[in-house]
């Protein structure tokens, strides 16, 4: 699947474990004006799909699970599915991907694609008034304590690099997949991604019981601990969603908002016992 293409203009991007350990992206735009081309997209799980919902967002996806169906018709979503619905001419096949990864890694669209052809009811229902809730501060908050790289496993096949560039004020995202280092980079442009802030967010992540496909199930709602990186430093946190309408809020210790640096977000939701390090 990699390079993916247009990750670098997300606002925002979760990473998430889905079957066999292999991981996949959401990444969330406030705005897709001028982003181009965007790859690979894949089918839906209902944990991404719920996450989406609380961004109030037009989720895009290329099929999906039984239980993301299940969330999509039963919140009335806004969604637009390249696999099982009328939206063919948003997408296209990449021929090189086609023959180097295989069918379904090969899917393409561009937010020039969809912003041409988004249903106008979409565009009333998400024209304005939604809040992502989250605060946002140039200065970093006192009692961080020093980390200037982070090591995220998500499992045997899949970890995550994020490393403090300070020129920039931005981790550096690399990987560990499948036995190799690589790093993360838009397809776009070849450039290596880049965030102001990493959150990792603890959570209850199974596999589901008597699923013949090894689909997960990862708790979304309620609250549970976390970590946030920002400007070379870390902290304590713990996550908040009290219902799939809302966005994850961040608090410190005091429970209070905590501030997020200005800029783009890495959001790992992983297992209770992630062994994650920093140094």
């Amino acid at each position: 699947a990699l390079p993916q293409v247009g990750v670098s203009k997300a606002d925002v991007i979760y990473e998430i474990v889905a079957e066999g350990g292999i991981t996949r992206m959401m990444a969330v735009f406030q705005d897709l004006e001028g982003v181009g081309d965007l790859a690979c997209i894949r089918s839906a799980r209902d944990y991404y799909v719920s996450l989406a919902y609380g961004h109030d967002a037009i989720f895009i996806h290329a099929g999906g699970s039984p239980q993301a169906y299940s969330f999509l018709t039963g919140k009335k979503m806004s969604y637009l599915d390249f696999v099982n619905g009328p939206y063919g001419n948003m997408c296209w096949r990449d021929p090189n991907r086609r023959k180097s990864a295989g069918l379904e890694h090969s899917l393409f669209t561009s937010s020039e694609k969809v912003l041409e052809q988004l249903p106008e009811k979409f565009s009333r229902e998400h024209s304005d008034g939604f809040q992502v809730g989250w605060t946002f501060d140039r200065e970093a908050p006192s009692g961080g304590q020093k980390a200037v790289k982070l090591t995220v496993p998500f499992s045997s096949y899949k970890t995550g690099y994020f490393t403090y560039d300070a020129d920039t004020r931005r981790y550096l995202i690399e990987q560990y997949i499948n036995k190799k280092d690589i790093l993360y980079v838009d397809g776009a442009d070849g450039s290596q991604v880049s965030v102001s802030n990493v959150l990792v967010l603890y959570t209850d992540v199974n596999r589901i019981k008597g699923d013949d496909k090894g689909r997960m199930e990862v708790r979304t709602t309620g609250s549970g601990d976390g970590l946030l990186f920002r400007d070379g430093q870390r902290y304590e946190i713990t996550w908040q969603r009290d219902s799939e309408t809302d966005c994850y809020s961040f608090l410190d210790a005091a429970g209070a908002p905590i501030p997020l640096a200005v800029g783009p977000s890495y959001i790992n939701v992983v297992s209770l016992d992630a062994q994650v390090t920093w140094e």
